[in-house]
């Protein structure tokens, strides 16, 4: 008895150490960047009429590891990853797709790795420039953790990713704007550091637009996401009052204010839903397309008639300026957990004011 009380305390005592140790490597790497940085400037970006009629997709393409074979660790499933040939099968649809919609001018990406385990350190963002050398790529990182020792069986290990906002229009400059708050203490440091790229195009009339690519906190009880939020809200209104014209899109984590799908091959995910408030800037424009889910839960891998979808990808736009269009793009998550976006807006020129709102297609 005394020897297995001896073998479990020696096990106990390593296990402790072992913990121990992946904490202290984790403060010692913690990746805390500041409030704002600039990751792209051009002193000689193109310039926009303040009519133009600009195109967006917004799509999170999920490591390229999150095909419709996946059930997700954090999701309540078991896997971290899929397999290699995977992986790399889902990254060569992903890049086909955006080299068939080269014609977007602007691209607001999430979840693109540079190099993880998980995605077995495919540098997605250079597969990006390969494919479509004509945009400039701007990245900016959310996620830089050297071990992450979850699930226990698989550990997702090192990570580094982050957005990427891509656009055949040269912008001015491209600011990451970390977004407030974060989990506690020690589970800040191997989550990812949530934030959002600002992009500003000059226009004609001296004024600017500003485009926003936000990928927001999940797996929260909502605080998060609340602060995040009201951040982007405070911002995107200061950014109004200066004349700009204001464009955000991504993935929020949430549904639009009193989204009710109408999915037509899906059942809508009502477990525990967040919605943005019905009180949530009102002069302002949701764009979406209630008949497309953005994303499915990943608890098992996908199955049409029985997985449960939502919405949590669209846009929102400033009083002056107006949808074209918007059309979700249903590919059944077959290479990632999340549908595109594609929407059209037009800016409404120097005596600007309330566009109609437009939701749907």
């Amino acid at each position: 008895m005394r020897k297995l009380l001896r073998i479990f305390g020696i096990l106990l005592l390593t296990l402790a150490v072992a913990l121990l140790v992946i904490i202290m490597y984790a403060q010692i790497t913690y990746y805390e960047p500041e409030e704002h940085i600039i990751v792209y400037h051009n002193h000689n970006p193109d310039i926009l009429s303040d009519t133009a009629t600009i195109s967006l997709m917004t799509w999170n393409l999920g490591y390229a590891g999150m095909g419709d074979d996946m059930d997700f660790f954090y999701d309540g499933g078991s896997q971290m990853r899929t397999s290699h040939e995977r992986t790399l099968e889902n990254l060569s649809a992903l890049l086909t797709f955006l080299e068939k919609h080269r014609d977007i001018d602007i691209m607001l990406l999430q979840e693109v790795d540079r190099k993880s385990r998980r995605s077995y350190y495919i540098n997605m963002f250079d597969s990006l420039e390969s494919v479509l050398p004509e945009f400039s790529h701007v990245f900016g990182k959310n996620y830089d953790v050297r071990f992450v020792p979850v699930p226990w069986h698989a550990p997702m290990g090192r990570v580094t990713s982050g957005l990427v906002t891509s656009s055949t229009t040269v912008p001015n400059t491209v600011t990451r704007v970390s977004f407030p708050g974060n989990y506690p203490w020690p589970e800040r440091l191997f989550s990812l550091q949530r934030c959002f790229l600002l992009s500003r195009y000059p226009l004609t009339n001296g004024k600017e637009l500003v485009v926003i690519n936000t990928h927001n906190s999940a797996f929260d009880d909502g605080s998060l996401r609340n602060l995040q939020m009201q951040y982007l809200k405070d911002l995107m209104l200061e950014e109004y009052r200066k004349g700009n014209y204001v464009i955000a899109g991504g993935d929020f984590n949430q549904c639009p204010p009193g989204f009710e799908p109408e999915f037509y091959f899906n059942i809508f995910d009502d477990q525990d839903v967040f919605y943005i408030s019905e009180n949530y800037m009102p002069d302002w424009y949701f764009v979406y397309d209630p008949a497309v889910p953005t994303n499915r839960r990943a608890v098992t891998p996908y199955e049409p008639a029985s997985t449960k979808t939502t919405l949590i990808d669209f846009f929102i736009h400033s009083p002056n300026v107006q949808t074209v269009y918007v059309e979700g793009v249903h590919l059944d998550f077959q290479h990632t957990d999340h549908n595109p976006v594609l929407a059209g807006f037009r800016l409404m020129g120097p005596y600007s004011r309330p566009a109609p709102a437009y939701i749907g297609r």
